[in-house]
Parts: structure tokens; C-alpha cells; sequence
């Protein structure tokens, strides 16, 4: 199990909290999300998804994230 830590950027209320926590919630291997108003943290299964994959799940989601 692998856990990041994701900067996102143009969060700014629990909407966008849920929004995120969905996006996370909606791919297999994500199995911890602490999502608050600026970055969530996530541990996940890479050999179900990819942190990539995570990030771009975020960004459909109309975030954009920030490179560590």
C-alpha cells in the first residue's frame, strides 16, 4: 500500500471536498482518502491504480493539482 500526499488547488468549500472525495471514491484500489480544502491524502493498491491515474480523476473533477 502507497500513500501520497496530492496538493489541489481551486477548492474552496465542503462541495469541493465531496467533489474530490467522489472522484477518489470511484476508483478500485483507493483505500484511505482524507480530502480538506487544498489536498487529500491518499493510500492506494498500485497494482489496482496508479497515483496518474488518481490525479487525473482529481483533475476531471475540475481541480488542478499541484506536483510534489
Amino acid at each position: 500500500m502507497r500513500e501520497e500526499e496530492i496538493k489541489i488547488e481551486g477548492m474552496s468549500c465542503g462541495g469541493c471536498v465531496a467533489g474530490v472525495k467522489g472522484a477518489l471514491d470511484r476508483l478500485e484500489g483507493v483505500e484511505k482518502r482524507d480530502v480538506e480544502i487544498g489536498s487529500a491524502t491518499v493510500s492506494f493498491d498500485e497494482e489496482k491504480v496508479t497515483l496518474e491515474q488518481i490525479v487525473e480523476a482529481i483533475e476531471d473533477a475540475g481541480f488542478d493539482t499541484v506536483p510534489a
